[in-house]
């Protein structure tokens, strides 16, 4: 196993603590299920999109949770005794119980979802406040300060 260095990076960055954490959580080794297979969209600027295969799960059997920048899918297969009595010769479409996590970036909420033909549909939107825009500092001369005062 590697472990890498990013002492040097923290030099260039001010005020961002929590970019230690967040990058010390994505080098555990917690291993995260690629079921469902998912999609991430960028629609526009601010735009985003999960679209995530959840064939065979119903609209109540399905949960989604939103938690500080953490985003949790789930979904959990209600038992019915008709499915128990079901014999496949072939079971590709798999209907096992899930959990996704997604880390959301700073401002990203979430605006909606949809489940449409089996493609669960969720919708992201980022919203930078007006106070963490880009904005233009003036340069003043240091004689134009000192009249002032």
């Amino acid at each position: 196993m590697r472990n890498l260095d990013l002492s040097p990076l923290y030099r260039s960055f001010i005020g961002f603590d929590h970019l230690a954490q967040m990058m010390d959580n994505a080098s555990r080794n917690t291993k995260q299920s690629n079921f469902p297979p998912y999609n991430i969209e960028l629609l526009g600027e601010n735009d985003y999109q999960i679209t995530m295969a959840v064939a065979g799960f119903l609209e109540s059997e399905l949960t989604i949770e939103t938690e500080k920048n953490t985003l949790k899918v789930s979904g959990v297969k209600s038992e019915k005794e008709s499915q128990s009595e079901r014999k496949f010769i072939h079971q590709g479409i798999a209907e096992r119980n899930f959990e996704h996590k997604f880390q959301l970036g700073d401002h990203v909420k979430v605006v909606g979802a949809n489940l449409e033909n089996g493609l669960l549909n969720i919708t992201l939107l980022r919203e930078i406040p007006e106070a963490h825009k880009p904005r233009k500092i003036a340069i003043n001369s240091t004689q134009e300060l000192l009249e002032e005062a």
